[in-house]
């Protein structure tokens, strides 16, 4: 199989959805690799190492696209990519397609066999390929926090974890998941004072043996959710419902009852985003202001730091890409059901539930697929 890796073009995305080392292991398969001259240059990547690695190095993201029977991304194809799209070919990529009509419509239309890195599924309820960037996102978000408190930057002019005789910063995080969980440990490494709140009391137990009370874990409920926002300086979002619109936990309402320079972080906003007020945002311009509350919704978070992103990334993908190239997407497929579950679309048909749900589209079942 031809895999091709173009190089990604949405705003301050750095990543690259191949190592020199999983080219390597593509290669020694018998597979043909193509990458997309400079894709890895924003991640610190030189293309000599790819070409040591057995790649061929490919002038235009046209001939990427145009000569590959896979294409592996890191970020959904944006407009000015959807010319490329075409029937048959695999798309292997993040697409957070309930989030997007627009996108989900021009893979149906397309043809295209595109299967979801935030949709693939293992039997205990775990998402593998989402697990690093919700990981990586998780860990920066305090570090954003901590800029966006400063009086510079539109924030209350609080230091996270404050100074002797003076209190640090309260953050609240909504969602006990993967990035949640790593939000809440690295703020409470800063010494900020952290809440943590989810409806899965496992999660919520795991959490308070780990940091031995450390962190404060609370079952999440409006009341609460009330209260802890009112009265946080920074906010959290990081709730998932995997390949669905993230629900809108904090409302409007909500957001108004925090003091002037308070800080919203939405981690959810590839899926929607948790907050009334969330709205995506780049890397280039990551800030807006709403009821006096500094609002960051950047869509591509790891994007920031895309050389350890790219590492992580590559590491849980790489298997499946490799299943995909031996056997082909159907017979990769039907060997393995937590990658089944990836499929978003197909022959011009939604296969994934919640994404037909989302945007009022009739879903072709994976049964009737994989035949």
């Amino acid at each position: 199989m031809i895999v091709g890796v173009p190089k990604e073009v949405k705003d301050n995305e750095y990543r690259v959805a191949l190592t020199p080392e999983g080219a390597r292991e593509l290669t020694a398969t018998g597979h043909q690799v193509l990458i997309q001259d400079g894709a890895g240059a924003g991640s610190g990547i030189p293309q000599q190492r790819y070409e040591r690695a057995g790649a061929e190095i490919v002038a235009t993201a046209a001939e990427v696209w145009s000569s590959s029977d896979m294409i592996m991304k890191v970020k959904e194809p944006v407009a000015s990519e959807f010319e490329h799209l075409r029937e048959g070919q695999i798309l292997f990529t993040y697409l957070h397609l309930a989030a997007s009509a627009e996108l989900t419509q021009a893979l149906v239309e397309r043809k295209v066999a595109a299967v979801a890195y935030e949709t693939v599924q293992l039997p205990d309820g775990r998402l593998p390929l989402l697990a690093p960037m919700s990981e990586i996102a998780g860990r920066m978000a305090p570090h954003v926090a901590a800029h966006l408190l400063e009086k510079g930057y539109g924030g209350r002019g609080i230091l996270m974890g404050g100074v002797s005789g003076v209190r640090p910063a309260k953050v609240f995080v909504l969602g006990a998941g993967m990035a949640g969980s790593n939000a809440a440990w690295i703020a409470a490494g800063m010494e900020a004072e952290v809440i943590v709140v989810d409806t899965n009391l496992d999660r919520l137990r795991f959490i308070d043996q780990i940091h031995k009370g450390r962190i404060i874990t609370l079952m999440s409920d409006r009341l609460t959710l009330e209260q802890r926002v009112r009265e946080a300086d920074v906010v959290i979002g990081s709730v998932l419902v995997p390949g669905a619109r993230a629900p809108k936990l904090i409302t409007q309402e909500m957001i108004r009852s925090m003091r002037a320079g308070a800080v919203a972080i939405d981690i959810a906003i590839d899926q929607g985003g948790c907050m009334e007020t969330s709205r995506m945002t780049t890397h280039s311009d990551p800030t807006y202001v709403v009821d006096g509350v500094v609002h960051y919704c950047v869509g591509n978070m790891p994007g920031a730091v895309p050389n350890t992103s790219t590492y992580a990334l590559t590491n849980v993908t790489l298997p499946y890409a490799i299943e995909l190239a031996n056997l082909g997407w159907r017979e990769a497929l039907k060997s393995d059901h937590s990658l089944a579950l990836g499929l978003n679309t197909f022959d011009g048909h939604v296969t994934y539930g919640p994404v037909a749900e989302a945007h009022d589209l009739s879903q072709l079942k994976l049964d009737e697929v994989l035949v």
